[in-house]
């Protein structure tokens, strides 16, 4: 999985005005999650931008405020690649994260807020990753139409283990055959789709129907 280098400036203010401004300035207003829950009452000395979320039983989460520029998430964000992010927080602080939520403005697409949430080494994570289908199928020399019928599945595992793609061979995949979810296996990666949805198919054309009458005949 690729890592997407970006930088963010932790936020002391928040609210409607303090958002309004930062996008005036070109930048985008965003929270980091954290991930890990801690104890409360919680010891330490909060960086800036940080306060703490109560989950329950006596727990919480950091939760950062902070900004990013336009320019910088623009790579990441109007792509069909699938990045981790490697995200430094001036003051020092650097941690990896997930693009959790993007909200927009529905009539223009201009991105109002970004969610980040913290990842660990040891903690699976949840995240979708583009299908790749590979070889040349059996169906389609047979006059078939192959149709990709899910460009992404959500796939939950430790995030090094999670490829930039996922490579489904249809070379087997007979005229009016459908692969599913169910059928598929990769390592240490557990797929979270439903079994029997259907990531491609072969479906039969005008031709392949014509062809296939005209040899029962």
């Amino acid at each position: 999985m690729k890592f997407f280098q970006l930088e963010g400036t932790p936020r002391e203010t928040a609210g409607k005005k303090a958002a309004k401004s930062i996008r005036k300035e070109n930048g985008i207003p965003a929270v980091l999650y954290g991930s890990a829950p801690i104890t409360l009452p919680y010891g330490g000395t909060l960086n800036a931008g940080e306060k703490i979320v109560e989950t329950g039983d006596n727990k919480g989460i950091i939760v950062t405020s902070l900004t990013v520029t336009k320019d910088a998430v623009r790579h990441l964000i109007y792509t069909p690649e699938v990045f981790l992010v490697d995200l430094t927080l001036k003051g020092g602080k650097q941690v990896k994260a997930l693009l959790k939520d993007i909200q927009t403005q529905p009539v223009t697409d201009e991105i109002l807020h970004i969610d980040f949430i913290e990842i660990y080494d040891d903690k699976p994570i949840l995240i979708e990753v583009p299908v790749v289908l590979e070889g040349h199928s059996e169906g389609v020399k047979a006059g078939g139409k192959l149709s990709l019928e899910m460009r992404k599945l959500k796939v939950k595992a430790l995030y090094k283990d999670i490829p930039e793609k996922l490579s489904v061979d249809i070379t087997n995949l007979g005229l009016g055959k459908t692969i599913q979810v169910g059928s598929l296996h990769f390592d240490n990666l557990e797929l979270a789709n439903a079994k029997n949805a259907v990531v491609c198919a072969v479906k039969l054309t005008r031709a392949a129907r014509g062809a296939a009458a005209a040899s029962g005949k």
